[in-house]
């Protein structure tokens, strides 16, 4: 499964490829998914441009992307859209429109009220764990771990040379202390994000792209749009994933919210336990 992760905190200025509005984030998910994405994050906007988890923010936006769109999407719940963990918390239980899954960073204050919070209301939850944090060890003592939707593996670390060797290092992590056996998402940003997503490949494991995470195609050269970015990893990912491999660590099936399939979206654990592809 390829996620695809439209914009994220970039800023638009210049690029033409960071969709920010509804109607750009809708023709961006179209666009995507044509190209192969099999689910949507996303970082709702206000029009001057803020991160918000706010209702009037977040709604149309997914409005605008579900009518175009078929498949899960999903939104952030990150502190620097809303720093104070009460008020995340009061957003949630505000949204009239609910989103199939949200990303909670588990290294950030408020992380478990927050996944509680999506939990009650029925939103799946990918349980934000990034290297260099104490994530890892957090998440493995959380008792709402074996009812989140996967763990989003981030690689934070930006270097070509060593975001491999960072990504297997978070992954043998996620193994000492405990994942809870949910399925592994697994993805570096920026100069990384061409590597971990090739390990992901190699490994077995679902992965993202996106401007969020790049705006170069893998020999370097701009990307002119998410789309381009999909298929681009699309051919990356061709052939890697090892023949013969079990189904632990992989993504369940089919969309969440509407035509759930495995339980995606209600907080019902989805897919096979077992140890991390690869990641002794």
């Amino acid at each position: 499964m390829v996620q695809v992760c439209l914009n994220g905190s970039r800023d638009a200025a210049g690029s033409g490829v960071v969709p920010m509005i509804p109607a750009e984030l809708a023709d961006a998910a179209r666009k995507a998914v044509a190209a192969g994405a099999r689910d949507i994050h996303v970082h709702p906007r206000s029009p001057c441009g803020r991160e918000s988890l706010t209702p009037g923010v977040l709604t149309p936006a997914l409005e605008a992307i579900r009518a175009v769109v078929d498949v899960p999407v999903g939104v952030t719940t990150g502190a620097w859209a809303e720093p104070d963990p009460a008020r995340r918390v009061v957003c949630v239980r505000s949204w009239p429109v609910l989103p199939d899954h949200a990303s909670v960073n588990w290294h950030e204050p408020g992380a478990e009220a927050v996944a509680a919070a999506l939990l009650e209301r029925g939103v799946g939850v990918e349980a934000g764990i990034w290297s260099g944090t104490d994530g890892a060890e957090r998440f493995a003592a959380s008792p709402l771990g074996p009812r989140v939707l996967r763990v989003l593996a981030e690689v934070t670390d930006t270097c070509p040379g060593s975001a491999r060797g960072t990504a297997r290092g978070l992954l043998r992590a996620l193994e000492a202390y405990g994942a809870h056996g949910r399925p592994v998402l697994l993805h570096g940003e920026d100069g990384g994000a061409w590597p971990v997503l090739r390990l992901a490949g190699e490994l077995g494991l679902a992965t993202r792209i996106g401007a969020e995470d790049t705006l170069l195609l893998p020999g370097g050269a701009p990307a002119a749009s998410n789309a381009e970015l999909v298929a681009a990893a699309l051919r990356e990912l061709a052939g890697r994933e090892p023949a013969g491999r079990g189904t632990a660590g992989r993504e369940p099936a089919g969309r969440g919210r509407s035509g759930a399939a495995g339980g995606e979206g209600n907080g019902t654990p989805t897919g096979n336990s077992g140890p991390l592809p690869g990641s002794r």
